[in-house]
Parts: C-alpha cells; sequence; structure tokens
C-alpha cells in the first residue's frame, strides 16, 4: 500500500516507464510492448559511468584546446590554428559574430556541460535536499546543447575537403580535433547514461 504522504511514481507503483516511447508496463516486463526497447527500472550504476566518461571529456578537453585544431599550408608555410588562435584571429580581423559563436560553442558550453554533469552526479549521490524540477530541466537543457559543440569539427571537416590545391595551399586535420570531438561524444553519451529518475527517488527518501 502506498503512502499517501509520498507521490505516486513508477517504481513504486511496481511500474517501469519505456525511455523511449514512455509507455508504462509492470516492473518485471522485458521490453516495452509498444516499440520493443529493453526496459529496466534503473539504469545499473548510472552515476559511476556517467563520472567516468565525464572524466575522459575532461583528460580530453585538455589536448583539444592546447593543440592544434587543424594546420594550413600556404605556398609551403605551415599555420597552425588552436580553438582560442581562432577566436584571437577573427577577433583582430574584427569579426566579433564568428568569434563569439566559436567560443561560446567549443569553449563555453562543453565546459558548462562538464560542470552540469557534475553537478548532477554530485547531487545525485551527496545531496540529500535536492531541487528535482530545477536538476531535471538542467538535464534537459545540458542534453540539449551538447551536440551544438561539434561546430569547430564540422567547419573544419568542410575545409579539409574543399580546401585541397596541391603546393598552392591545403588545411590538414590537427590533433585538436578528433580530442575535441572526444570530448563532445564523451559528454553526450555520459548525459544518456545519466538516469534522472535516481534524483526522484530521494522523494521517497525525505
Amino acid at each position: 500500500m502506498i503512502s499517501s504522504s509520498k507521490p505516486i511514481t513508477a517504481a513504486n507503483s511496481n511500474l517501469v516507464g519505456c525511455t523511449v516511447c514512455h509507455q508504462l508496463a509492470p516492473i518485471n516486463t522485458a521490453h516495452c510492448k509498444r516499440c520493443g526497447t529493453a526496459l529496466s527500472s534503473r539504469i545499473v550504476n548510472s552515476v559511476q559511468i556517467t563520472l567516468s566518461l565525464l572524466l575522459t571529456a575532461v583528460l580530453l578537453y585538455i589536448p583539444a584546446n592546447f593543440y592544434p585544431i587543424m594546420s594550413t599550408n600556404l605556398l609551403g608555410e605551415t599555420t597552425d590554428s588552436t580553438i582560442i588562435g581562432g577566436v584571437i584571429l577573427f577577433l583582430e580581423q574584427e569579426s566579433y559574430f564568428i568569434a563569439s559563436v566559436i567560443f561560446i560553442a567549443s569553449v563555453i558550453v562543453p565546459l558548462a556541460k562538464m560542470f552540469a554533469l557534475a553537478w548532477l552526479c554530485y547531487s545525485a549521490t551527496r545531496v540529500e535536499s535536492i531541487k528535482k524540477y530545477e536538476l531535471t530541466k538542467l538535464y534537459r537543457v545540458t542534453e540539449f546543447i551538447g551536440k551544438w559543440s561539434m561546430i569547430d569539427v564540422f567547419v573544419v571537416a568542410i575545409l579539409v575537403a574543399l580546401i585541397q590545391f596541391g603546393e598552392i595551399m591545403s588545411i590538414k586535420v590537427g590533433f585538436a580535433a578528433p580530442a575535441f570531438a572526444g570530448v563532445v561524444i564523451m559528454t553526450m553519451i555520459g548525459a544518456h547514461k545519466f538516469d534522472t529518475r535516481i534524483l526522484w527517488d530521494k522523494v521517497d527518501e525525505e
């Protein structure tokens, strides 16, 4: 019998929700009858998985910013460009909009997403009294903006594909590009593996 003082959730109602189509099913159901997705009441070791992916992203973020993201060869002279170096270059050329887009997408967004994931993991395991609505909104925003960090990688890929003029001018991918792509991928998977339902489990504990 569920206590009237507690909110009714799928877990304390012996139900499990599909993460794809949101269909409810009995707790012991293996697969969703609507879409066939494997069902589980909670993602096992969700916080630990997210933290390990987050740590990997942090380690990749260091070379992503210190190593060149692309190398430009113009008439035999090679110039290496880092992410911050590109922002500074556009600022010097008074292309403030482009500089802002690159800085926000390649610096602010990845950092904000890593801090958000770290805070979500901390809140789920350490903080007893948490604001569940705010944390759920934070998670949704974090999951949504994650993919926009790939702007730099897309730009480099397009330039490498289009600008290949032999000895006159060519662009090559730098070591920072795959490292930065790794940061984005790790944070996206980390956000996907974080089970927001564990935040709401604390409703029953309070």
